[in-house]
């Protein structure tokens, strides 16, 4: 199997730390609002990756982490006149739901920052003593200057950064690029700590809790591409200081979303909040149109995309429905554990999803053509179908049949084949009324 590895820009085999089993840990959000349709693209795409690697037969320990300490739920505390715990708490609750919603996976664990404050202070304290870090009135900073490879996943070289947009400029540091790990609040929420009051860094959150649960390091580390720098820079940053490792082996970042060719932002006002999206299209159309393009690329969401999607999923679940009719239901829960070479051609190429969804297709046309003719392969086309879907986290309800059910659709076929049409729709609104047709 081979994954693009952000970290050195190249396709590469995976080997996993441990053989049979892969950690794996992808940035979650921030809990200080409802999530909008961007920040769900890395979680259908890594939810996706989990379910390939546990197909393959891996033992897959997956954590993504709520950042519920941070200043923008200070910010949100203030403007909604709650506390930080209920903002956290209310956000949290609204991302599972729509986790449920999506259809997205339970998986292994969802560290809070809160749970993990004395890993961070002993953390902390750790890269002072290295003298990899510095205290200044109360705010504790990591010193950039130590890291000789400072900049390989942004693939910048720290001597021409300089404090760009998207860093601090802060006369508390010795560089404009040190990054904070301890920030000093006055107001809002504060935590003591061997430094004072105050909230941890970003940076630092992530890295603890991934060593608080996996060790010092990973197989894959995943995350949107726009968290490459600062954030996963500085992560690394911190792994190399105290475990002299870039922290995970294989860096993972999907693209992201354009609406109509412009990216997806809040400052430009064409976002659209994950809750809201969902009742537009349904998820396993929204899926599919996020798998049609590979998870590394920019993904456009135009109409004419959805629409495509839309027809993809009928044509899937219309030929399962179908299949469905000829084939006990319970023959299809037990053949789950086929195996498809095609498939995994695909997937083992850095996750090839385009290529699987065309394959879809064909397998879509293979099994319509073989209930038409009644031919021998229904259950193995049918049993991949659902495999491949489920892998891509579609689903499809497919009801259970009584012998009243598979009469009146062999009459259903009887009659059109017949061309005694008034009978044929007779049976075919019994069979629309049981979701059959």
């Amino acid at each position: 199997m081979k994954i693009y590895n952000s970290l050195t820009d190249k396709i590469e085999e995976f080997k996993p730390i441990h053989e049979g089993k892969v950690s794996m840990y992808v940035c979650g959000p921030t809990v200080y609002n409802y999530v909008h349709i961007g920040n769900m693209r890395p979680v259908m795409t890594f939810d996706m990756v989990y379910k390939y690697f546990k197909y393959l037969g891996y033992n897959v320990m997956y954590a993504s982490n709520f950042t519920d300490v941070n200043p923008k739920i200070i910010a949100a505390a203030k403007e909604m006149k709650l506390t930080e715990r209920e903002v956290a708490d209310k956000f949290i609750k609204a991302y599972l739901d729509d986790l449920q919603n999506y259809n997205c996976s339970e998986i292994d664990k969802r560290p809070r920052v809160i749970n993990h404050m004395e890993d961070i202070f002993n953390f902390i304290s750790k890269l002072i003593d290295k003298g990899y870090a510095y205290v200044n009135d109360g705010d504790v900073y990591f010193r950039i200057s130590k890291i000789d490879d400072y900049g390989i996943l942004s693939n910048q070289n720290k001597d021409e950064l300089n404090s760009g947009a998207r860093v601090d400029i802060d006369d508390k540091k010795e560089n404009p690029l040190d990054f904070a790990l301890w920030r000093k609040t006055v107001d809002g929420e504060q935590f003591d700590s061997p430094w004072g009051k105050g909230i941890p860094g970003w940076h630092t959150e992530c890295v603890v809790m991934i060593n608080s649960i996996f060790g010092d390091k990973i197989d894959i580390h995943g995350g949107g591409v726009d968290l490459k720098f600062p954030h996963h820079e500085n992560e690394i940053a911190q792994s190399m200081a105290l475990n002299n490792n870039h922290l995970a082996n294989y860096w993972m970042h999907n693209g992201h979303i354009n609406v109509d060719g412009e990216k997806m932002s809040k400052s430009l006002g064409n976002f659209i909040l994950a809750k809201d999206f969902i009742k537009l299209h349904k998820p396993n159309v929204i899926k599919i149109a996020l798998f049609k393009t590979h998870y590394r690329l920019p993904l456009n969401f135009t109409d004419e995309l959805f629409n495509e999607a839309n027809t993809i999923n009928e044509k899937i679940y219309n030929a399962l429905k179908q299949a469905n009719v000829k084939i006990n239901m319970e023959n299809l829960k037990y053949n789950l554990m086929i195996k498809d070479s095609i498939f995994e051609e695909y997937m083992n190429d850095d996750f090839n999803t385009p290529n699987v969804i065309s394959y879809l297709l064909e397998l879509v046309k293979l099994l319509n053509n073989d209930v038409r003719n009644k031919g021998e392969m229904v259950l193995e086309y049918a049993s991949k179908i659902l495999v491949i879907t489920d892998i891509l986290g579609l689903k499809y309800d497919l009801v259970e049949f009584n012998d009243e059910d598979r009469d009146n659709y062999n009459k259903w076929l009887e009659y059109r084949n017949d061309k005694d049409f008034a009978q044929a729709d007779v049976y075919r609104d019994k069979l629309i009324q049981k979701n059959i047709l």
